[in-house]
Order: C-alpha cells, then structure tokens, then sequence
C-alpha cells in the first residue's frame, strides 16, 4: 500500500525521494508520495520523476486499490525497474492554487451553511476556476454578494489552518450538522484527517490545504444557478495569485 506522505499535515511538501514498488508501461508505483491523487473534487498533481537513466512527466495521479499510480509521459530512457530509487517534483504552483481554491471552498461552504444553513451537496475546485452546489438553496444576487462579502471577510482575518488526524468519534462531535457527509465516510475510517480553520470551521478532508487563510488571497463569485429543485451552484475564482 503507497505511504500518503502528504497526510496528515505534509501537504507544502512538494519535492522528495521514493523507490519504485511496481509498473507497467504507462504507470509508476512508489512506496510512498506526496502527488496528490485525485478524489474530493480536487485534481490530481502533475510534475516529474526522474532515476538514474530515465525522465517522466506525470500526467495523472489516482488511487488504485490502496496503491497509488502515477501515469507518466517518458522524457528519456525506460519505465525503472522495481527497487529504483526516484526523485519527485509535484509542479508547486499548481498545487499552491489547487490549495488555495481548496481552502477557499471551505470558507465558502461554512458561510453558506452559516447565512443559509444550506450544506454542500458536492464541489469541484480547479486551479482557475472552482464550484459549488448547496442544498437547499436558492441564491439571488444580493444573496451572492453577501457571501462573497462574509467569505473575503474570514479570509483576511488570516486564520491559521491545521490539518491533522483525531479520532473519529471526536470528529463526528465537533462537526457541526450539515458541514460534512460523515455517513458517506466507511466507519473502517478511524482516525479521520480534519482541517480545522482557527474558530470557524471544523470538517474532514483529504485535500490539499493552504496554512492560513491570508494565502488564498481574494474570492470573487463569478456565477450562481440553480441546478435542480431547491439545488444552487455558486462558482468563483481567486482574484490574488
């Protein structure tokens, strides 16, 4: 099973060494990664391997059965060899903006639930460009600007971020209803990952996450539509790099 390194709190981590478990053609598996494989509405990271003999482009991250498999576009050389010790780059800037969208999702979610006491139906967050569905909702656009409003304010109280693990039963207790889909999380899950903004928000995520809220700079609420019956969907961009 591939080591999560970025996990629990290592997710700023962006260069590191490995040894290469298994592979096929198109694939590397390494005992332990910090590229982000994707799952939680956050894309995977992309960068380089790079061995003795060879260079790849990684191209795509995901899970497979407890492993995690990193699909590569080779630069030079062959696929290495199981026992190949190999040195990573996860391109920083995408992962610093996948970070910040991430974070700014969260901030976003907890306003809304908040103002509206509608909960996130699902997200999807994109170095560019990121969305949200809340139910149930039905934004207008005085509503829009509230939140954009209440949102930027929390961001530049620059509240620290803390990722870590805790047990589940404490997590389920801080939690407020409505802020996470405990019940979609296997009970086999035990510890739970928790990101916590300082005395704002409290929710289980697996994602990439900035370490205050100051870095994600400003959100700007770009759209909102319904999606379906009591369904909206609010996008936004970050407006500082």
């Amino acid at each position: 099973m591939t080591e999560l390194r970025y996990l629990p709190d290592g997710d700023d981590v962006t260069t590191f060494t490995a040894t290469v478990t298994e592979t096929t053609d198109d694939a590397v598996f390494l005992d332990g990664t910090y590229f982000y494989p994707e799952g939680g509405g956050q894309p995977a990271d992309r960068g380089i391997l790079e061995w003795h003999d060879g260079v790849a482009d990684v191209s795509d991250v995901r899970k497979d059965h407890g492993e995690v498999r990193h699909d590569v576009d080779l630069r030079e050389g062959t696929v290495p060899d199981a026992g190949t010790t190999v040195e990573a780059w996860v391109d920083e800037e995408r992962r610093k903006q996948l970070s910040r969208m991430h974070t700014a999702q969260h901030v976003v979610s907890r306003v809304v639930l908040e103002e509206y006491g509608a909960s996130t139906a699902g997200n999807q967050v994109y170095p560019d460009r990121s969305r949200i569905d809340f139910e149930p909702a039905s934004f207008d656009d005085e509503d829009r600007e509230r939140i954009e409003r209440r949102t930027n304010a929390a961001i530049e109280r620059d509240l620290a971020v803390v990722k870590e693990n805790r047990p589940r039963d404490v997590v389920e207790a801080e939690v407020d209803e409505g802020r996470a889909l405990l019940d979609l999380i296997p009970d086999s899950v035990d510890p739970l990952r928790v990101v916590e903004i300082e005395a704002f928000d409290t929710c289980p995520c697996g994602g990439t996450h900035v370490s205050s809220l100051g870095e994600i700079g400003r959100v700007s609420i770009v759209d909102h539509t319904s999606k379906g019956e009591d369904v909206d969907r609010i996008e936004f961009e970050l407006e500082n790099s």
